[in-house]
């Protein structure tokens, strides 16, 4: 569809988790589609584009999946403020409902209350190649017969009938005959009730107007006064929400029940089915979690290690276009000019792209993962014990996925529907030591512990690690008795059978999930990275520029040559920077974990990203061109034998008033302590932005790991 070109069709796909939704979705849309925030919440709702076999322009609305249109969870809550709401802009003209055909009789109780809105609905039964491999035997026009709607069979992931389904939905759209009859008869009550409320607020369903009472202190459509109202119903005719809800839900099962066992013919049930004898290894309660820790260490060695193949390919690119484009700037624009471009602009870009690969591997393997019926074990197996600290079975996955990047497993915890659980998992997850503090780590624990062995540096790395997962995990539980929340958390899970990945389907996920990353942060990561060099790049007056003349006048008095005069020049104007003023304006604050001033520069900076913490103090120790040297030399060396030339020179530092050694024991375990906790990572805040959707919350992270950072931080310099 053409930008500007209005669609003449909204059609709401809906149906409950694990329906296949999302594969039908791609089948209809392809890459006609974009990922968005619904209004007033932090959920994402997918939205695409397709033409009927008419040649009409329909939007297709994925709207979260949910059991029922009494909603547990913040994301399921989307759907029944959707359809309780004819105003809303995601209110269909037509429902697509997506059923399970395996496991159907679980699925209807949504379509069943679907039904009782009298909105134009079709009934598309998903899965029904793996049905029929099953021996499965469904009367589809048995069933349109009783539920008075459109129903066929289809293939979300073959795409069989599809074709067939657009043939079916334009026909719906374009009926003019009266809706489908109700489905649920609902009692004296809830009669008395819905007519008062219908009265009152003008609705014209029966069922919707009982939807809106059970659901009115949530829906946000509606007024102060109508909640006033709708309280004043309830309490005047003594309706009870949650026993009416309770009773809803039998009724209708006793109904539906025997229709789907009229019309579907299962197989004799085997005693033990393949995905039983899978399940009975993968989720067994001693070699099921080893397993999983064997499948999370190779999708972290993927990510890691692909990061380190690919992320180069971006950084190499990056830099080559850097290079191109620098010159041509400078000729039109002025060095001033360029510098902007290159070092401000640029490097922001390089900031957001360089994470793509990362976004892009955990993704893919968590979807294929998610794909194959994996996932919903996992959530299963660790379920229970996530709870104990506040997070549920899906956040494991984020966590791990932390050991590579945050970033990519903040965006993760979208499958976690629980608001708290959600928001915990992503206020935690970045203390999980991710790939870019190890090049910190490496330079550090040599210079913390000189003497040591490299068993004992190793000790050391691996201790890092502990601290992150107990610092994780201890501020969970204080979160969890701190935060309050009304939603209820419990595990409602289907478990999938086992099948081969639908790759069309996979391919598109990550997409979708790429583009959502760079569209989502490029803009914060490419402001702080501006402000960043402006602070570095600029100071007060023309200080840099004296820096720079004596500098220079050094220089010659010390007989340097052109590559160290220039490093020369380099670290006294970042002292002269405003960035600079500001590392030797909070050395006061940061002397009682034993930092100086080049220290406080180096945090400041760092916040880029944790690994500019080793640039930065090459350019503090003059040693920027030797730095570029060991960067290249260090994918060839053992880790505790890179930086030597940096390590030497912050062996030697001296504090300026009293002469004593900066970088001694103390000092150093007191600096890897703080990068193991801080929040020294600009692209993990706006992710964190992203997917809370409330500065705040990045607010509330950047300080709170902060400080306990540097409480942390202190404890050790004392110990030490």
């Amino acid at each position: 569809m053409s930008e500007g070109r209005h669609p003449a069709f909204t059609v709401a796909l809906i149906g409950n988790p694990n329906s296949g939704k999302s594969t039908v979705f791609n089948q209809l849309t392809g890459l006609r589609q974009r990922t968005g925030n619904f209004p007033g919440v932090t959920v994402d709702i997918k939205e695409g584009h397709f033409h009927l076999p008419g040649g009409k322009d329909v939007k297709l609305v994925d709207l979260p999946g949910t059991y029922s249109l009494y909603p547990t969870s913040s994301d399921e809550r989307i759907v029944a403020e959707v359809m309780t709401n004819p105003k809303n802009p995601s209110y269909p003209d037509a429902v697509i409902y997506v059923a399970d055909s395996i496991h159907l009789e679980k699925h209807l109780l949504l379509f069943t209350q679907l039904l009782d809105l009298q909105v134009p609905l079709l009934l598309a039964l998903n899965m029904s190649d793996m049905a029929e491999e099953e021996g499965i035997k469904i009367n589809t026009a048995r069933l349109s017969e009783k539920f008075d709607v459109p129903v066929l069979s289809i293939s979300g992931r073959t795409g069989y009938n599809i074709p067939r389904l657009n043939t079916e939905l334009e026909r719906l759209l374009l009926q003019k005959t009266t809706p489908h009859k109700r489905f649920y008869q609902c009692t004296a009550v809830e009669k008395q009730v819905s007519e008062t409320v219908k009265l009152n607020l003008g609705i014209d369903n029966q069922y919707r107007a009982l939807l809106v009472l059970h659901h009115r202190e949530w829906l946000d459509f509606l007024s102060a006064a109508d909640r006033e109202t709708l309280d004043v119903i309830a309490q005047t005719k003594d309706f009870h929400s949650l026993r009416a809800q309770v009773d809803e839900t039998l009724n209708r099962f006793d109904i539906f029940t025997p229709i789907v066992q009229d019309a579907v013919q299962s197989p004799p049930l085997h005693p033990i089915t393949p995905t039983d004898r899978i399940d009975a290894v993968l989720t067994h309660r001693f070699f099921g979690p080893i397993i999983f820790f064997s499948v999370m260490l190779l999708v972290f060695m993927v990510i890691f290690y692909g990061y380190e193949i690919t992320g180069g390919w971006v950084e190499g690119f990056m830099d080559w276009l850097i290079g191109q484009t620098e010159p041509l700037v400078a000729a039109v624009g002025g060095q001033g000019i360029a510098d902007f471009f290159s070092k401000g602009i640029m490097e922001g870009f390089k900031g957001v792209l360089v994470f793509v690969p990362q976004v892009a591997l955990l993704f893919l393997l968590i979807t294929i993962l998610e794909e194959v019926g994996y996932l919903a074990r996992v959530v299963f197996m660790f379920d229970k014990t996530m709870r104990r600290y506040g997070m549920n079975g899906r956040s494991i996955v984020a966590l791990i996925g932390g050991g590579a990047c945050a970033v990519p497993a903040i965006m993760g915890t979208r499958t976690i529907s629980n608001w708290k659980e959600r928001i915990i998992t992503i206020m935690v997850t970045p203390f999980i030591s991710c790939s870019a503090r190890i090049p910190v780590y490496m330079v550090l624990i040599p210079v913390a512990l000189p003497n040591a062995h490299w068993w004992t540096w190793s000790f050391v790395f691996a201790g890092m690690y502990v601290l992150g997962i107990l610092a994780a995990f201890g501020s969970a539980f204080v979160m969890k008795k701190i935060m309050r929340s009304s939603d209820p958390s419990f595990l409602a899970l289907e478990m999938p059978v086992y099948r081969i990945p639908h790759w069309k389907n996979v391919w598109l996920t990550v997409w979708d999930k790429v583009v959502a990353f760079i569209s989502g942060v490029w803009k914060i990561i490419l402001i702080i990275t501006v402000v960043l060099w402006v602070l570095s790049g600029s100071g007060p007056g023309d200080a840099l520029e004296q820096a720079e003349t004596r500098a220079r006048q050094d220089a010659v008095q010390m007989q340097l040559d052109s590559n160290a005069a220039n490093d020369l020049v380099a670290a006294r104007q970042l002292r002269a920077s405003w960035i600079g003023q500001m590392g030797q304006a909070i050395e006061p604050a940061i002397r009682p974990l034993g930092y100086d001033w080049k220290i406080g520069i180096a945090l400041i900076s760092s916040f880029a990203a944790r690994e500019v913490f080793n640039s930065t103090m090459y350019t503090m120790y003059s040693l920027e061109s030797v730095g570029a040297e060991e960067e290249e030399k260090s994918a060839d060396q053992k880790p505790f034998e890179r930086y030597i030339s940096l390590r030497g020179r912050m062996a030697e530092d001296r504090f300026e008033d009293n002469g004593r050694a900066v970088y001694s024991t103390a000092t150093g375990m007191s600096l890897l302590v703080f990068y193991a906790l801080a929040m020294q990572c600009m692209s993990t805040l706006a992710a964190t932005k992203r997917e809370t959707g409330r500065w705040r919350w990045a607010i509330f992270q950047f300080f709170f790991m902060g400080a306990m950072a540097y409480l942390f931080a202190w404890v050790a310099y004392q110990v030490f």
